[in-house]
């Protein structure tokens, strides 16, 4: 609980919401729209490090690479908050519970080769794809196809990603070692 006051809703609360989805439905998705929010973020800064510590021969590439993906992995952090929101919830909020909250794990702070870091961002797509086909089935069953369209679209977008870096990861380059 915030010693800061006055609190108008605590984390963790559901209340009442304009969009008009029952309270238990809207809590079970404010539930897993968190833990996607969560891995989002921890993904954002995954890929900010990438962004950062790349080097080698297709230096360029890449770094232009996650820059677009941190920032596509940003702006669905803040639709997924927003949505978080209009069911009348809070969204999670402070870094270190954002981890705490992620289903997927960090890397380490080291900087790693080139196709290790990749391999590790191929691993983290693929588990939040998991989560959050999981959770586009939940938003169905619960009647919020808002929700789940919204899923549905950054699962799209988490999948262009997790095959575009199976590209970049493939054995067959032009680029000699």
């Amino acid at each position: 609980m915030s010693s800061q006051k006055p609190v108008t809703q605590e984390f963790g609360t559901v209340e009442e919401n304009a969009v008009r989805l029952d309270q238990d439905k809207a809590e079970q998705l404010v539930d897993a729209l968190n833990t996607d929010l969560a891995a989002t973020e921890v993904l954002y800064h995954q890929l900010r490090k990438h962004h950062w510590t790349v080097n080698g021969a297709q230096y360029r590439d890449l770094h232009l690479f996650y820059e677009e993906a941190y920032e596509d992995a940003s702006e669905a952090a803040d639709h997924l908050g927003e949505r978080v929101q209009a069911l009348g919830g809070v969204p999670i909020n402070r870094p270190a519970d954002f981890q705490d909250r992620s289903p997927v794990e960090p890397e380490q702070e080291d900087i790693l080769e080139v196709r290790t870091m990749m391999k590790n961002d191929e691993e983290m797509y693929g588990d939040i794809i998991e989560r959050v086909r999981e959770h586009v089935e939940l938003a169905e069953n619960l009647g919020d196809y808002a929700t789940s369209e919204l899923l549905r679209e950054q699962l799209e977008e988490l999948e262009e990603y997790a095959h575009e870096i199976e590209h970049f990861l493939a054995e067959d380059s032009l680029t000699k070692w």
